[in-house]
């Protein structure tokens, strides 16, 4: 898989790192947990509103979208919601942003070829070694690229449409989380969500593209 050059953080956002952009105080006991109860939406506006403070150029514009006139009563139950947000992506911005699927997978492999970069155990807080708790970040061994957590933790929200055709804006979440089994919590398992979901198990890493 090749993809443009770009960076990405070693760990989720963080509650701290949220609370700061915000302007909230962070209790020190859940300082180094990671944002969950974000959805998409959320985490995309964080990014324009973190680029904004570091004076980058926000990468996102967000657009809302007039409602269609109905022609109808009822709406067929496998038809997708049509989304009432359009958000576009500057690819010359130099702001922060939510990663691509495909960057996702590059830096959650790091170089390797199988279903996990490391074992789960020394790598990834799941079902099995959570304790029914959200962890915080950076306490697993890390994947040959410094990164933290990809897999196990919490879900992460990609940039990408899963299938806009069949499931309208549901949005890609990848790498596992902290109450699901061993399976779901490898480099391919891939998995869709509505942008405005939010769940205590569902966070965000930032990226960024690097211009030359």
């Amino acid at each position: 898989m090749t993809v443009r050059p770009f960076e990405i953080a070693p760990t989720v956002v963080t509650v701290a790192q949220w609370n700061a952009v915000r302007g909230d105080p962070t209790p020190p006991a859940v300082a180094d947990r990671p944002r969950v109860e974000v959805s998409w939406r959320q985490a995309i506006t964080f990014c324009n509103d973190l680029s904004r403070r570091d004076g980058l150029t926000p990468v996102y514009t967000i657009t809302p979208v007039p409602a269609a006139p109905s022609t109808t009563t009822w709406t067929p139950h496998d038809e997708p919601a049509p989304d009432d947000r359009h958000v576009a992506w500057d690819e010359t911005a130099d702001g922060y942003r939510l990663p691509t699927e495909a960057e996702w997978q590059v830096a959650c492999r790091a170089g390797t070829t199988g279903p996990r970069y490391a074992d789960l155990d020394a790598a990834g807080w799941y079902e099995a070694n959570s304790a029914g708790a959200l962890p915080p970040v950076a306490r697993k061994t890390p994947n040959a690229w410094g990164l933290y957590d990809t897999l196990g933790g919490v879900w992460e929200w990609c940039w990408d449409l899963y299938d806009e055709a069949v499931y309208g804006p549901y949005r890609i979440i990848r790498g596992g989380g902290w109450n699901d089994p061993r399976w779901s919590c490898r480099v391919g398992v891939r998995r869709k969500t509505n942008p405005q979901a939010a769940f205590d198990d569902l966070g965000f890493r930032l990226a960024r593209t690097r211009h030359a």
